[in-house]
């Protein structure tokens, strides 16, 4: 394989990633796009590969669902595995997010 071949950039499977990110962390398209100042027809093209995120958004995108960049893009080095840590430590980081969100929801 070549290395170009190698660090090629599947956008197709970054929608899905996208997706099946969103729907794992318990979030809607609306909820997402509030969080990335976007709309919801952009989380659903992006969604359905009509359209690509820009680095910035692929950066807020990932910190909002509690991965890497490296991670979400698919280059991630070979010798990491989740651990029972990392598992921990997003559970924990999802319970602090859903609590911000309910409490700024109960200020509207």
């Amino acid at each position: 394989m070549s290395k170009e071949t190698e660090n090629a950039f599947d956008f197709e499977d970054l929608g899905r990633k996208v997706k099946e990110l969103r729907i794992k962390n318990g979030l809607t398209q609306n909820q997402v796009a509030s969080e990335l100042h976007v709309t919801p027809g952009y989380i659903s093209n992006v969604e359905n590969n009509r359209t690509a995120m820009s680095l910035r958004v692929l950066s807020y995108y990932a910190k909002l669902t509690g991965i890497t960049l490296d991670s979400l893009v698919g280059k991630i080095e070979p010798e990491y595995r989740t651990t029972a840590l990392d598992n921990e430590l997003l559970s924990i980081y999802f319970k602090i997010f859903r609590r911000k969100e309910a409490e700024n929801s109960g200020h509207s």
